[in-house]
């Protein structure tokens, strides 16, 4: 990998892209895999009040990392750039910056935690029981915010330079210090509801000291140091743009999780179990889904270098692989989930009603791959290339589309509300497409 450092012009070619895209695809799963252990742990207590509460609480929790998740994507777009340049001092001050603005942000969403989980949870309307237990849930992991943000910055610096091998690694610890850690506080010591969000804040910190000492070693390695001199690290442009496109990365993920908090809160008022099984669905299927979200990663490095690079050749090549690549795993996945999605809601949950109504819903929660496997790829794409404004103004139509289907199908319940979410991923996609030549003729002239 270190040839992609030095020369900012790099040959796109399947070898490549998959040698970014198979470890980015291991540890993107890692990120429904804690969602699965938490699930999995509370869901084999039998009791579908506590399921609940992990599954509004988590949503919530996900809510708040995957809107400054965004981090990671804009801090992956600029260093890819950064690579394509090859702009060493700049490659570093990247990753400075977006720790600066993980630190900021997560004290900032610590000190204010208590008002959003309120509001959250009185729009989503759950029981009061799993109001209750989803408030204790929340408020403990939310602890772990700077270091999940952390994360995601040093997770976007690697994806930059090509590295998702280290940031394969990062992740691995993450899920392994969780799942043994969720497994005695749950499990062993019996500490329920808060032993899984204690679990989870020890393995966010310890991944970001883990990713530190890889960042600094890499820099040392890539870029000849891991000093950046303040003046550069404050500089009034950068710091301009990387606010910018963080700003704009933040809405449009704000909107994304908007709607799959409307999803959960229609579930809740339904009834805690079609809650719980559409919780248990989705984590399954996101595990699938994540396996496009590697090539996505792959598309943020090869668009971003080419960018940077004035590469248009290489662009071009980089998007032509990642939808076929993207669309020739989305129908094995969904083949997987017909097939063997059953067996995994039967592992999530012994609740026998859960299991029924997971059942009843799973030919729909299987379609999620195909239906978002364009939105995924262009995310990639759109990323690399730091076309924020664009991902931020198209997400909204992509919004209404969703309103507009469930608003059409509420005669069918939980069957419209899965048939609006199948929409609005083929939306995302859609948008997408049709914008990009737009874009890609102003970026290359």
């Amino acid at each position: 990998m270190s040839t992609t450092a030095t020369a900012g012009y790099a040959v796109v070619t399947h070898r490549r892209f998959l040698s970014i895209a198979l470890p980015a695809t291991l540890a993107e799963m890692t990120t429904p895999i804690l969602g699965l252990i938490a699930t999995g742990s509370i869901g084999r207590l039998g009791d579908a009040v506590l399921l609940g509460a992990v599954a509004i609480g988590a949503l919530l929790f996900d809510f708040v990392f995957w809107v400054f998740g965004a981090v990671r994507l804009s801090t992956a777009g600029l260093t890819a750039q950064a690579l394509g340049r090859t702009d060493q001092v700049e490659m570093r001050a990247v990753l400075a910056r977006a720790l600066l603005v993980a630190a900021t942000i997560g004290t900032a969403i610590i000190l204010v935690h208590v008002p959003i989980a309120t509001l959250a949870f009185r729009s989503m309307g759950p029981s009061p029981a799993v109001t209750e237990a989803a408030t204790l849930y929340f408020g403990i992991r939310i602890l772990s915010t700077p270091f999940a943000i952390a994360n995601f910055a040093l997770l976007g610096w690697l994806i930059g330079l090509a590295r998702t091998d280290i940031g394969l690694a990062l992740q691995i610890l993450i899920a392994g210090v969780n799942a043994v850690a969720t497994a005695l506080l749950v499990l062993h010591f019996d500490l329920g509801i808060a032993g899984a969000a204690s679990a989870s804040v020890l393995a966010e910190a310890c991944g970001t000291l883990a990713g530190l000492i890889a960042a600094r070693r890499l820099m040392v390695r890539v870029t000849g140091g891991w000093r950046t001199p303040w003046r550069l690290l404050l500089d009034r442009r950068r710091m301009i743009e990387t606010v910018a496109i963080n700003s704009n990365m933040i809405v449009r993920t704000g909107l994304l999780m908007s709607v799959l908090l409307f999803f959960t809160s229609q579930g809740a008022r339904q009834s805690d179990a079609v809650l719980a099984a559409n919780a248990v669905l989705l984590n399954v299927a996101m595990v699938t889904a994540f396996f496009l979200d590697g090539f996505s990663t792959a598309a943020e490095q090869v668009c971003g270098q080419s960018v940077g690079s004035r590469d248009r050749t290489g662009f071009t090549r980089a998007v032509r692989m990642v939808l076929g690549w993207g669309f020739g795993f989305a129908l094995p996945g969904t083949l997987l989930l017909m097939l063997g999605g059953g067996a995994v809601v039967d592992l999530l949950t012994s609740n026998a009603e859960v299991r029924v109504l997971a059942r009843d819903y799973l030919p729909l929660a299987a379609l999620t791959p195909l239906a978002g496997a364009a939105a995924f790829a262009y995310d990639g794409i759109y990323g690399g290339a730091t076309w924020s404004r664009d991902m931020r103004n198209l997400m909204l139509p992509a919004v209404l589309t969703f309103a507009l289907i469930w608003w059409l199908t509420l005669p069918l319940g939980n069957v419209g509300l899965w048939i609006a979410y199948l929409g609005f991923l083929a939306a995302r996609g859609l948008y997408q497409a049709l914008r990009m030549p737009t874009l890609e003729r102003r970026t290359f002239g």
